[in-house]
């Protein structure tokens, strides 16, 4: 029984050691549910952002395998921002580029953008 009990403590302990360095990346829905939060969307906007972020999700992951370099993903990422952005108000636009402009600030520093 204390083996057990060790077992799961030191599984408990890897995974916040990994969370707390940024590991993995978040789900399509995960990233939409959180824009939920921080941009007060709607049910409708949330169903839009999620198939973009799953849609986005897929072509990146099949470029991935194909071996393509960081450039390629960048027109690929701005054509999703630029579909989001029409989904959202212009309030929630402009605090959307808020939080891109300072996730972008933060990266540039040595952050996890996270």
């Amino acid at each position: 029984m204390r083996k057990i009990l060790l077992m799961c403590c030191f599984l408990i302990g890897i995974t916040a050691v990994c969370r707390a360095q940024g590991g993995g990346r978040r789900t399509p829905e995960e990233r939409a549910k959180q824009m939920q939060t921080q941009l007060k969307l709607t049910d409708d906007q949330t169903t839009k952002v999620t198939a973009i972020f799953q849609s986005q999700s897929k072509t990146m992951d099949s470029l991935r395998t194909a071996g393509a370099d960081r450039s390629t993903f960048r027109p690929l990422m701005q054509a999703s921002n630029e579909k989001i952005k029409a989904i959202l108000t212009p309030d929630q636009a402009a605090a959307w580029q808020k939080m891109m402009d300072e996730q972008r600030a933060q990266r540039q520093q040595g952050g996890g953008g996270n």
